[in-house]
């Protein structure tokens, strides 16, 4: 009898150590308003930033409708680690989550599991891989621009500056990216139709400091290189300091895609020639307010294109 006792007292200290360690959500829910999480990629990065901006801002104003948690990870490869902010946020029972995945194929078996356990989840800003949606059996609705058609915009603008047979150079995101695949498409699209040489075609990852080694080495392998098409304006940050430090300022053009406020200055300075406008501030609100229509029920999940837009120095007057 002892020893039973002793058995049900050890089971009763073990599920006490099991509830104190699990996420706060998993103990008690605090608040009868649905609760949104975003996950996004890399704050590092001003565009996700300005996305958080954003979302914080819509939901000041809508504090009696939903509660918004909001985390992203480290850097733009630190897939694994927002791997685990979603299995966090299933664990913590949240109504949705929007999110921004670092890659496109990785994250969907987390987000079916997601669904699966009743959360409703949006797709914003990199779009889910169609294949592996559809391997899985799932439809995620993505609410984002077309990044193919605003990378165009930027390489037909770009093309406009140039003749035939330039040669240019595309500094393209993470592989595995769909935005990425897409807007390496669009550069292309635009350089095709001009009649432009792509003689290289390399991946930053996203970030300044890969991107300019990069492109320091092409403008040393090709002294007639006449632009670097880069599929964010991180790179471009990147590109912008190899060309000043070869001494090409003068020589090579440079177009980007975010229209952050760094490249903003860039542009009225000279020193980029375009970027895309994807309205950062306003992707995550996008996806935060269609979660809320399909929690309340509103409608199957479709697919919902926001806007690009290109901005140049006459655009910024």
């Amino acid at each position: 009898m002892r020893k039973y006792n002793r058995l049900i007292i050890s089971g009763l200290i073990f599920c006490a150590m099991i509830f104190s360690i699990l996420p706060v959500g998993c103990k008690q829910r605090k608040t009868d308003k649905p609760i949104i999480a975003l996950i996004m990629k890399s704050l590092a990065n001003e565009f996700f930033k300005t996305m958080e901006e954003g979302a914080r801002a819509h939901h000041k104003e809508h504090e009696d409708e939903y509660e918004l948690t909001v985390i992203g990870i480290k850097d733009e490869q630190d897939v694994a680690r927002q791997i685990d902010y979603v299995e966090l946020k299933i664990a913590q029972g949240v109504d949705a989550i929007v999110i921004a995945p670092a890659d496109s194929k990785a994250l969907v078996p987390v987000c079916k599991r997601a669904m699966d356990a009743g959360i409703i989840v949006v797709n914003i800003d990199n779009k889910f891989d169609f294949a592996v949606l559809a391997d899985k059996g799932v439809k995620i609705p993505f609410v984002g621009p077309d990044n193919r058609k605003g990378a165009r915009l930027a390489g037909e603008y770009l093309a406009s500056k140039l003749r035939p047979g330039d040669k240019v150079v595309v500094i393209e995101g993470i592989p595995n990216a769909f935005n990425g695949i897409q807007r390496k498409l669009g550069f292309e699209d635009a350089m095709k139709a001009g009649g432009m040489d792509i003689v290289s075609s390399q991946s930053g990852y996203w970030e300044t400091a890969k991107a300019e080694p990069i492109v320091s080495a092409l403008i040393t392998e090709y002294a007639d290189l006449k632009a670097v098409l880069c599929a964010n304006d991180s790179m471009a940050l990147g590109a912008i300091a190899a060309i000043k430090a070869g001494g090409k300022s003068n020589d090579i053009l440079v177009i980007g895609f975010d229209n952050i406020s760094a490249v903003q200055r860039l542009l009225k300075e000279g020193k980029i020639l375009c970027t895309i406008d994807q309205h950062a501030d306003k992707l995550a609100l996008y996806g935060i307010e269609y979660a809320l229509e399909m929690l309340k029920g509103k409608g199957a999940p479709s697919d919902k294109e926001t806007l690009v837009e290109l901005i140049t120095v006459e655009t910024l007057k």
